[in-house]
Order: structure tokens, then C-alpha cells, then sequence
């Protein structure tokens, strides 16, 4: 008998794009699916959205609750869920329809495996056209200490998500998926990666992963450290070689920038401004 596979799909002010989310699960030419739609309080249509869906095909469940974040919108719909695996996804994401065909026999093969993967296409408006193309490497912990190899679009068990009480609801501002492969592949559960492009990942001039990168990095990585010290501490040796590589890098770029002829015509320009500054300060 096949898997039952829930697929979570959380939903905040990305209703316009729900349609086309949705449209690539029922498209799944592996058909033993639940899909569960979590509401996470969006201000939106989103419930109007699914409503249709759910009068199209018994198999989309909705879920409505209080906004929380993301984790949160995750952790719930996981609760209700009756698949042995799961597969989140986000509402402005696409499935290529044979995701399921290809990955759920992979993880039923091998018990070793807590978690499947692939390669994934970064698209702008329409999945034809690509922008980037993501083949992610690796299979245990040591290979998600400093970049987050899996997409969060990828397949694991239910007893993982158990095992590990599910995702951190403390972390609101992004990174929350590295953070839940870290858990689970420090259980001793490995990952694996199936090299065929079957994932598409909206990059919008707006989201999360893009407030993430530009607001939340250092705070939301610093967080993940420490969490996860006793991975670090083991890796030491690499630990210490990144991060001043890192330090490195960033005093580079600093002083590239200092040597620029623009950083230099723009300190001349402003010479008048903190001449006058500090004269407004002395004068106190």
C-alpha cells in the first residue's frame, strides 16, 4: 500500500498566488495525498482561495488559526496530519508533478533516511523563467553547519518532526527551517538528495527568506550556534577556519569600499556637513 504523504501548505498574504501552489499538488501523478492548507490569520482572501479547492477535491483540508508566524502555521497543520511523511509547502512555491513519484520511494527504501531532497529552480513570475538553479550536496549534520543544504520543501518522516517536538515557534524572523534539519540530523537520521530538478522556489523582491538575508542574518545564525553548540564544538577545527574566513572577507570588502572613488567623493561631499556637526557639539 502506498504512503500517505500531508502536504502543509501555510498561508499568509499569499493568497493571489495559492491557485498555482495548489494546482501543482492536485497535478502529483503520485495520488495518495492529503493537503492542508493553514490560514495563519492573513488579512487576505485565502480563505475564499481554498474553499474552492476544497469543493474541487476531498483530499485539501483547510485549517484556520491565529497568526503566529511560520513555525507555527507548520507545527499546526503537522498536528492534524494523518500522512507518515510530510512535505511543507509555501504557498507561492510549485511542485513539478512528479516530486512525490520520484521522492517517496526514496525515503521508503531506506530507513536510514529521515529526510529526501532535490534540486530546485529560483524562478520570477513564471517557472520558465529560471534565475538560479540550486543542487544542494551532502547527507548528514556536517554538511548543514554553515549553509542550509535542504530547501524546506523536502520530504521527511512524521516521527522526525515528533522526535524533535517540531519547529521552533520562538523563530518568527526566518532560518526556522535549517534549524529543524539541524534537530532532526543530529538524531543520527541522514538525508539525501535526488539529483533532479523537481522544485520551484518563488524569488520575490518581497519575502521573507529576502528580509531574512538583509535585516535578520547575523541574529538568526548567531541563534543557531548557540543552539546547536555541541555540533559546532565537535567541528571546531572548520568552525574556526570559517568564521575567519568570514571576518577576513567582510574587512576586505570594507576596505575596498574605502578605496572606491565613490566612498572618496562621497566623504568629500559631506566634509561640510560633520565639519558642522562637530562645531554644534563643541559649542554645547
Amino acid at each position: 500500500m502506498e504512503v500517505l504523504v500531508s502536504i502543509i501548505v501555510p498561508c499568509y498574504k499569499h493568497a493571489h498566488y495559492l491557485d498555482e501552489s495548489l494546482q501543482s499538488v492536485l497535478n502529483q501523478t503520485y495520488s495518495h495525498w492529503e493537503c492542508i492548507i493553514v490560514d495563519d490569520g492573513s488579512p487576505d482572501n485565502t480563505k475564499e482561495v481554498a474553499k474552492k479547492w476544497l469543493d474541487t477535491d476531498g483530499r485539501f483540508i483547510y485549517l484556520e488559526k491565529q497568526n503566529g508566524g511560520l513555525s507555527s502555521a507548520r507545527n499546526e497543520g503537522v498536528k492534524i496530519a494523518k500522512g507518515e511523511y510530510i512535505l511543507p509547502l509555501d504557498a507561492d512555491d510549485l511542485l513539478d508533478s512528479q516530486f512525490l513519484e520520484k521522492l517517496v520511494p526514496v525515503l521508503t527504501s531506506n530507513s536510514n533516511l529521515g529526510i529526501v531532497s532535490c534540486y530546485t529552480k529560483f524562478f520570477v513570475q513564471s517557472k520558465e523563467n529560471v534565475i538560479y538553479q540550486l543542487k544542494p550536496k551532502g547527507n548528514y549534520w556536517k554538511n548543514l553547519l554553515y549553509v542550509n543544504q535542504l530547501v524546506a520543501t523536502s520530504l521527511y518522516r512524521k516521527s522526525c518532526w515528533l522526535q524533535v517536538c517540531g519547529y521552533d515557534e520562538s523563530m518568527k524572523t526566518g532560518f526556522e527551517d535549517w534549524d529543524f534539519w539541524l534537530n532532526v540530523t543530529k538524531k543520527g537520521w541522514e538525508y539525501l538528495i535526488v539529483e533532479d530538478f523537481l522544485f520551484y522556489y518563488r524569488k520575490a523582491k518581497k519575502s521573507m527568506l529576502v528580509d531574512t538575508i538583509n535585516n535578520h542574518f547575523e541574529s538568526n545564525r548567531e541563534y543557531i550556534c548557540k543552539k546547536h553548540k555541541e555540533l559546532y564544538i565537535e567541528d571546531f577545527e572548520n568552525c574556526m577556519e570559517v568564521l575567519f574566513y568570514e571576518i577576513k572577507t567582510h574587512r576586505v570588502g570594507k576596505m575596498k569600499l574605502k578605496n572606491s572613488i565613490e566612498y572618496k567623493i562621497g566623504k568629500v561631499f559631506t566634509m561640510p556637513f560633520r565639519w558642522f556637526t562637530k562645531l554644534v557639539l563643541k559649542n554645547k
